[in-house]
């Protein structure tokens, strides 16, 4: 399978990328930061393509078409890119907002939009969007997490709405809501919790729900968290 990976230099993106270049598949991997990706690629030469791009710009985002184009049908997208701004409501500024609906959603409308003419050809396309229980309706919510869990939130939304739209292009849509994962971002965001699911137990199952499950689920938003509610 050919699939797209966002945020990929690190955490779950990169664990993800790990699996899929290990069962089998063909993935390009776009981050900012692109070190470790690059020496995976020692291994996987002939795998694993990388683009450096901030999903922040639209014309970073353009340049990935080349790649699509070499492939010429993208199977799975996978938008697990996402930054993560601790801070009261009253101490965010303009610009933490902006950068978090940029990043948390605008990018993924902007890919989303260059992809999907590419998917769905060989009978099925998978759109999966990385949110988080900050964004699940009815879930606990955190103080400082006001900009970050908007943004998840209206992520879930776009989910239901792709989903009606892109099915009569072979395409379904869904959404991960997760809970804690130890990652780098989580430590930054909260440097005394500790998460006891692992990045890498994550991003195996995200590539399995992401490959597996496609045909059984459409526009749902899922909770994957041990946490109570």
């Amino acid at each position: 399978m050919n699939i797209i990976i966002t945020g990929a230099g690190r955490g779950i993106g990169y664990a993800t990328t790990q699996e899929a270049l290990e069962a089998g598949h063909h993935v390009l991997a776009i981050s900012r930061n692109t070190t470790a990706l690059e020496t995976l690629q020692t291994t996987y030469t002939q795998t694993l393509k990388i683009a450096k791009i901030d999903l922040a710009q639209i014309a970073d985002i353009q340049t990935i078409l080349p790649h699509i184009q070499y492939w010429g049908s993208i199977d799975v997208l996978i938008h697990n890119a996402g930054i993560l701004i601790n801070k009261p409501f009253l101490e965010l500024s303009e610009e933490d907002w902006a950068e978090s609906l940029t990043v948390n959603l605008m990018a993924v409308v902007r890919l989303t939009k260059l992809c999907v003419p590419h998917m769905g050809r060989q009978g099925r396309g998978h759109i999966l969007h990385i949110g988080s229980m900050g964004g699940f309706q009815g879930s606990s919510k955190f103080a400082g997490l006001s900009a970050y869990s908007t943004s998840k939130g209206a992520l879930a939304t776009l989910t239901e709405c792709l989903a009606a739209e892109l099915i009569t292009m072979n395409i379904h849509v869904n959404c991960l809501c997760l809970g804690a994962v130890d990652t780098e971002m989580l430590q930054q965001a909260f440097p005394a919790y500790k998460a006891t699911v692992s990045a890498q137990e994550m991003g195996k199952y995200i590539l399995h729900f992401a490959i597996q499950q496609t045909h059984l689920y459409n526009g749902k938003n899922l909770p994957v968290a041990v946490s109570i509610p």
